[in-house]
């Protein structure tokens, strides 16, 4: 008897989809469909080639040089080799666009082991399409699409609108020239996807792209034409030319000349005439050039003077002054991205503006608003709509809609987290906190300068736990530095002065210092008279209620600065007492030294003298030595905190990592890096917080992937230093263990779609020069979080566009615990030589708005690169469906290629399967459906 098996879909994996040769020209096809992607291992988010899919975005089901007519009704995998399709062949083992480790993102130039991807942009020297007029000039000019019929037949045809845009007509043909055409008349629906009978039983419809695929249903008996384009890019262009044919017939053009255009015009002549002062007609071409500058300041001033000159040599026009036409012209060749206007005629019922009613459907619908009125539509059309005319009518133009979406209305990140808005009253063990390593340090940690630079640094950027390793030094006076290594020295009072300063600049909430000291009793007794008369009521001294189980929370301790350091007994009774000592610099002196483990191990018995003044100046952060776990969930007091070395950190991480997140449920784990980072590179977070460890302290001067993900990761509650965290690693009887690489009990996966729509002024990487301006971009998307979680995927690479490069590709990722998620983006450069560093965003999941967002990008040092954005769309959904109302971009559905399909096994008994064959389209019909509902 037939079964039911889940398939058709794809889950979390899949296979990279596969370049291949058709007849002389590259065609790169799409997989099955678009999966989550595989996981890294430990959390470090190193990723094998399999697991992952990779939407190329191209739609080519053949090679060009094939001779038209209908394809032979073979098999799939036969047809697929034939036509160019990914065959099962091509799917397994062969390798497409290729992955690599997101460790090695440091800006620097890497070689890797990997093919460089061929890619072409759909339309790379065609006039670019911003308007409903280009898109009518595309289709009277033609395109080939691909005629999809039933039984995998597809046939390659060339279409073209007559010149009098009454019918249109497809060539080569078996039929007679007069009936190989439709007549725009009896055009009832342009229908966008695969949403016919036709393509939903069509044996290659997982291989066919969502975004390239459309129908024309006409006539009487409502037939449907169905089309493939080679890019999203042209069947945006047929459908949106199509459409404003069916509902303004011939007098298409006569009105697309008198809505938008006279708007348009209107501004741009206005304009034009302010800065033409004598009204002679025509202004300087500087002139002309800053003034585009102004009203677009991404674009490059080379770029703008190249469009004159080449507008004033199509013309043979001498001079350079600048008339009115043609500075309205280049504006619009220059400053119309034709992404946007795209989504504005898919929401302006086939007008040229958005009125209140068109804007408050996409508000709702896309940008996830809740309560949208009319008033709130006008008032983002008067605050983004140039043209009086427009703010009058209340209609918003291409330019109002493109100020609005590069508008901070319409950045990624939710502004809600850029104020503390998570409860700040939980005990300080239930945060991770921002934390420094080595703060005072500014390079490397062995030969390095020392600088209080590195101490205002980190504390504008929202540190709340800065490291100070303080000696003997001359005059008697402390001095910080690392010790047994050659990094200069700063003097203690100074550090102290500057901490005074800054330690609330960008934070209300405790700054802890941790303290190593090493100094003589006699320098002791001069920290603490530096502290206490520096830093005075500021000092939390307060000891710890033996009654209470949890320590304070930081609501309770604003404006307080704590000392984790050394404490003496409660039983010592003299001035004076010895306590073990804490040498971070001599562990890694003695690995710079290669001296053994039995001298390491001696080093951590060794003891050292302590000031009882020194020692009452800590509070609730008494440093201790960790033993084991059983140990400390006897013995440990909550105010008790342990430092873990990032190696042994990792060791419990992996071995007990159940026993490690229960730990830091009641009590502070501080982990510091490996000694063996000399040259000051960071340890992954992401590896400690999926424990539960608080303090992971990072190398605030060293720039790149791992920074950015401390970074990111505490932008999400107002960059105040404390993230709470995750509910499941706070409560006693719950139970999480860090490597779970499945979904996490009593937590409901999300569904994160992401489409990398375009990006905008890249700029040259720096330090590159090997090929000029050129920049040849493509996009990761990077998920980091639990091993479950981790995945990649990329977009092909747009060849020699910087300024406006189209990807149009989406992706999906299953996100097992979304309070532990961060996204990033991250532009690289393609080059033989070694791919560089263009600019990247992280992001928490959590803080990711959806619907249609522009995403800034940011240098490797962490500053905003100027203009330089992606535009993307994010959708969220839960896996099972539904999800957070107020964060779902609700009018995109989860594409059909990404659905899962009750598929069926065939037994070879024919009688039984011919029965079950047919049950088969219902229930697809059926998962439709309900996908389509929810």
């Amino acid at each position: 008897m037939a079964e039911f098996g889940g398939g058709g879909g794809t889950g979390g994996g899949g296979f990279p989809s596969s370049p291949g040769p058709v007849q002389g020209k590259v065609a790169f096809k799409a997989g099955d469909g678009e999966g989550g992607g595989g996981g890294g291992g430990g959390g470090r988010s190193r990723f094998d080639s399999g697991g992952s899919r990779v939407s190329n975005g191209d739609c080519a089901l053949a090679g060009a040089g094939e001779e038209p007519g209908p394809a032979p009704p073979a098999s799939p995998e036969s047809s697929g080799k034939e036509k160019g399709f990914a065959t099962s062949q091509q799917r397994e083992g062969k390798p497409g666009i290729p992955r690599r480790s997101s460790i090695i993102k440091d800006g620097t130039k890497q070689k890797r082991e990997r093919k460089k991807t061929v890619s072409f942009s759909s339309m790379p020297t065609e006039k670019k399409i911003s308007s409903a007029s280009d898109c009518i000039n595309a289709m009277v000019e033609g395109s080939e699409l691909k005629k999809i019929r039933s039984n995998s037949r597809v046939y390659h045809r060339y279409f073209l609108l007559d010149a009098d845009m009454q019918s249109l007509r497809w060539e080569p043909s078996k039929k007679d020239s007069e009936k190989a055409k439709i007549d725009v008349k009896s055009i009832k629906e342009v229908r966008t996807g695969k949403n016919t009978d036709i393509f939903r039983s069509n044996g290659i419809y997982d291989q066919i792209s969502e975004d390239c695929a459309f129908s024309i249903i006409y006539g009487e008996n409502y037939e449907s034409l169905d089309l493939v384009a080679n890019s999203a890019d042209i069947a945006n262009i047929w459908v949106t030319g199509l459409r404003y044919l069916i509902s303004y017939g011939k007098h298409t053009l006569d009105m697309i000349e008198s809505t938008q255009d006279n708007m348009r015009t209107s501004w741009l002549s206005q304009m034009f005439s302010e800065s033409d002062v004598d009204n002679l007609g025509h202004i300087p071409l500087c002139n002309a050039v800053q003034f585009i500058k102004d009203l677009n300041p991404g674009l490059k001033n080379n770029k703008i003077e190249l469009k004159f000159k080449e507008l004033h040599r199509s013309k043979e026009k001498t001079g350079t002054e600048v008339t009115k036409e043609e500075f309205i012209e280049v504006f619009h060749e220059l400053c119309t991205r034709p992404e946007i206007y795209f989504l504005l005629v898919q929401f302006s019922s086939n007008k040229e503006f958005l009125d209140t009613k068109d804007l408050m459907m996409f508000l709702e619908a896309e940008q996830g608003m809740a309560h949208v009125t009319e008033e709130i539509s006008l008032e983002i059309i008067q605050k983004y709509e140039p043209a009086k005319e427009g703010q009058e009518k209340g209609c918003l133009s291409i330019d109002g809609f493109t100020n609005y979406l590069t508008s901070p209305d319409c950045h990624i990140f939710d502004p809600e987290h850029k104020k503390v808005c998570q409860d700040m009253k939980q005990p300080l063990s239930h945060y991770f906190i921002n934390s420094s390593h080595n703060t005072y340090l500014i390079e490397d940690q062995f030969r390095g300068p020392s600088d209080i630079t590195g101490y205002i640094r980190a504390l504008k950027m929202g540190c709340r736990s800065v490291e100070l390793d303080v000696w003997d030094g001359p005059d008697n006076e402390p001095v910080i530095y690392t010790g047994h290594t050659m990094t200069s020295q700063i003097v203690f009072r100074s550090v102290i002065d500057i901490i005074n300063k800054y330690a609330f600049f960008a934070s209300e909430y405790p700054l802890i210092l941790c303290l190593e000291n090493h100094c003589s009793i006699k320098q002791q007794k001069v920290m603490v008279q530096h502290m206490k008369k520096i830093l005075g009521d500021k000092l939390h001294t307060q000891s710890p209620n033996i009654e209470q189980s949890y320590l304070p929370s930081p609501e309770s301790l604003k404006g307080k600065i704590l000392i984790k350091a050394k404490k003496l007994s409660s039983n010592c009774s003299g001035l004076e007492g010895d306590v073990t000592d804490e040498d971070e610099g001599a562990e890694m002196s003695q690995r710079v030294g290669k001296e053994g483990v039995e001298q390491q191990n001696l080093m951590s018995g060794k003891r050292f003298q302590l000031c009882k003044d020194l020692s009452e100046l800590v509070s609730i952060c008494k440093s201790v030595q960790f033993k084991e776990f059983q140990v400390s969930f006897q013995l440990q007091k909550y105010w008790e905190v342990c430092s873990f070395n990032e190696v042994l950190a990792s060791k419990y991480a992996n071995e007990n990592p159940g026993d490690f997140v229960n730990y830091n449920k009641r009590f502070l784990a501080r982990v510091f890096p490996s000694p063996m980072r000399i040259d000051s590179s960071n340890m992954n977070p992401q590896d400690f917080w999926k424990c539960g460890c608080q303090i992971v302290a990072m190398n605030f001067q060293t720039p790149g992937l791992m920074m950015d993900l401390n970074i990111g990761w505490f932008r999400q509650n107002g960059n105040c230093g404390y993230v709470l965290r995750p509910a499941i690693m706070r409560e006693e009887v719950s139970f999480f263990s860090a490597n779970t690489k499945d979904t996490v009990p009593g937590v409901s996966p999300q569904l994160l779609h992401i489409k990398i729509i375009s990006g905008q002024n890249f700029p040259k990487p720096k330090g590159s020069g090997a090929k000029g301006d050129v920049v040849d971009p493509y996009v990761y998307v990077e998920i980091h979080g639990i091993p479950a979680d981790c995945a990649e995927q990329r977009t092909k690479t747009m060849h020699q566009n910087g300024d406006n490069p189209i990807f149009d590709e989406s992706f999906e990722f299953q996100i097992n615990l979304p309070e532990l998620a961060m996204v990033r983006f991250v532009v690289l450069d393609d080059d033989y030589i070694g791919d560089e560093f263009i600019g990247q965003y992280t992001i928490p999941f959590e803080c990711l708005q959806t619907g249609y967002r522009h995403v800034p990008l940011q240098s490797l040092t962490g500053e905003i690169l100027a203009h330089a954005s992606l535009f993307v769309h994010v959708a969220i959904t839960n896996r099972r469906g539904g999800g957070k109302p107020h964060k779902r971009g609700l009018s995109v559905r989860k594409g059909k290629k990404s659905r899962e399909y009750a598929s069926m096994r065939t037994l070879w008994i024919k009688t039984i399967d011919e029965v079950f064959k047919n049950a088969l389209q219902p229930i697809r019909d059926a998962t439709d459906l309900r996908e389509n509902m929810q």
